[in-house]
C-alpha cells in the first residue's frame, strides 16, 4: 500500500447503462469532497474514449443538489462506451493522465472495465508514474469475480420478476387464445439475470413455469417436451430464456443462421432465442405462442429500483475513494455477504487481476436438476438484493354460478 498522493482525481463509467451506476458516481464524489489530497474531479465523457479524446468534465463544478440527484438518476450521466483499448492507446492515455495531474483513476464497469483499469494501473507502474487506480463493480449479468453480487443487478432482478408475474397475468387472462409466452432477459455468458424472475412467481401454478440458464446445454427435444407438460396441466405456459442460451454444441440459440455481429471486445451481440423458440413451439407443438422482449430497458430501469442495490451502488463508490486515498491500487471494491436472513453485506477489496476478463457463472447447486428452473439455494442468495416484498395483487375466488342451460360447446 502506497501513501496517499496529492492530485486529481478522474471516474469514467464503462459498459451497459444501469439503474444505480450515477449512484456510485455520487458516492464518489461525495467522498472525493471530503479528503483534501483530492483537488480536482473529474468525469470522463463515454468512459475511456473521454480519456483518449481529452474529453473531462469538471464534476466539482455541478450543484451539489445535482450530484445528490443523481443517486436516484439512471443509465450513466458521464456517458459510457464499449472501446477495448490497443497498444498505441496505451501512451496517450498517460499523457492525459499526466496532462491533467491524475493521481487517483476510478473505473466503474464490468469484467472487461475492469481490465481496462488493471492494464492502466500496470502501465502507471511501468512508468513509474504516481497513479492509484480502483475499480467499481457495476453489471447486471452479475457475473464478476470476487465479489457476493454486482451493483445493479438487485434493481434488474427487481424489474424481472415484477415484469414476469405480470406477463403471467396476462397469460392467466388470454390463454385461451395465446396459451404460451416466451420472454426473453439479457444474459450473455451467464444465467443470473433470467434466473431472477423466479422471485416472482407466487404460487406453484404461477409465472415462470419454465426457467433455462445458459449454464446448462438447450436440448430441443426436452425443452418440447416441458412445455407440453407445463400447457397439458394449466392449457398456458410462461417460459423464461435469456439471449445467451447455447445448445449442445456450445453454439448460441438463435432466430437465423446468419453472422452474430460482435462488439470490441469480441462478444456476440446477442438477441432473436425468443422468436426461435415461438417457432419450435408452434411448429412441434401446434400450439400458439409469442415473445416478449424486455430489451435494454430492463438493465436501466429506475421505476423498480432496489432500495439496497441504490444504497450499496452508493457505498462502493465512497468506498473507492476512500481505499484509494490510504494507498490502495489495482484494486476493486467487493461487495461481502455476510448472512442473507437478516440481510447483512460488508466490503472489502479484490486484487483486479483476478477480475478482469473472468466470468462467474450460476452454481450448478442453483439449477433445478432438470434443468428447466433453479432451487431454493438461489432464491435465498437472490431474494434480499431486490429490496424488499414485491407488489401485492389481488385475486378473485371465481366462485362460480350454477349452470341453468345445457353444455355449449365453443366453436
Amino acid at each position: 500500500m502506497r501513501e496517499s498522493l496529492p492530485g486529481n482525481l478522474l471516474i469514467a463509467q464503462s459498459g451497459g447503462p444501469t439503474a444505480v451506476i450515477n449512484s456510485s458516481v455520487s458516492g464518489v464524489v461525495a467522498e472525493a469532497k471530503r479528503h483534501s489530497q483530492i483537488q480536482g474531479i473529474y468525469g470522463a465523457v463515454n468512459g475511456i474514449l473521454g480519456v483518449l479524446n481529452e474529453e473531462l468534465v469538471d464534476l466539482r463544478q455541478e450543484d451539489p443538489i445535482t450530484i445528490e440527484k443523481l443517486r436516484r438518476t439512471p443509465s450513466a450521466a458521464l456517458g459510457s462506451s464499449r472501446y477495448k483499448l490497443n497498444e498505441n492507446d496505451y501512451a496517450r492515455v498517460m499523457e492525459v493522465l499526466k496532462a491533467h495531474k491524475i493521481s487517483y483513476l476510478v473505473f466503474a464497469g464490468g469484467n472487461d472495465s475492469m481490465d481496462t483499469a488493471h492494464q492502466v494501473a500496470g502501465l502507471a507502474s511501468e512508468k513509474g508514474y504516481d497513479l492509484n487506480v480502483m475499480g467499481i463493480p457495476k453489471t447486471i449479468d452479475n457475473d464478476l469475480l470476487g465479489t457476493d453480487h454486482c451493483p445493479g443487478y438487485g434493481s434488474v432482478a427487481r424489474f424481472n420478476s415484477i415484469a414476469v408475474r405480470d406477463a403471467g397475468l396476462d397469460n392467466d387472462a388470454i390463454y385461451t387464445s395465446d396459451s404460451v409466452k416466451i420472454v426473453e432477459t439479457m444474459g450473455r455468458d451467464s444465467g443470473w439475470v433470467v434466473a431472477s424472475t423466479a422471485l416472482g412467481k407466487s404460487g406453484e401454478d404461477s409465472a415462470p413455469h419454465l426457467i433455462y440458464l445458459p449454464e446448462r446445454p438447450f436440448v430441443r427435444s426436452k425443452f418440447l417436451d416441458d412445455v407440453k407438460a407445463v400447457h397439458d396441466r394449466l392449457k398456458r405456459a410462461v417460459v423464461c430464456v435469456c439471449e445467451g442460451l447455447k445448445d449442445e454444441k456450445g453454439e448460441f440459440v438463435k432466430a437465423s443462421a446468419k453472422q452474430i455481429d460482435m462488439d470490441r471486445f469480441g462478444h456476440a451481440q446477442l438477441g432473436g432465442v425468443g422468436d426461435y423458440l415461438v417457432n419450435l413451439i408452434s411448429s412441434n407443438l401446434g400450439i400458439k405462442a409469442r415473445c416478449d422482449r424486455p430489451g435494454t430497458i430492463q438493465r436501466v430501469s429506475i421505476t423498480c429500483v432496489s432500495e439496497i442495490d441504490l444504497d450499496e451502488a452508493y457505498l462502493v463508490g465512497q468506498v473507492a475513494i476512500s481505499k484509494a486515498v490510504e494507498g490502495e491500487s489495482d484494486k476493486m471494491v467487493a461487495l461481502l455477504r455476510k448472512s442473507s436472513d437478516p440481510y447483512k453485506c460488508e466490503t472489502g477489496l479484490v486484487g483486479l487481476s483476478e477480475v478482469a476478463l473472468k466470468t462467474r457463472k450460476v452454481p450448478d447447486e442453483s439449477i433445478d436438476k432438470n434443468s428447466n428452473y433453479v432451487t431454493d439455494a438461489f432464491l435465498t442468495y437472490a431474494r434480499p438484493l431486490i429490496g424488499g416484498p414485491l407488489p401485492e395483487y389481488a385475486s378473485l375466488r371465481r366462485r362460480m354460478v350454477e349452470k341453468l342451460l345445457p353444455d355449449h360447446s365453443q366453436r
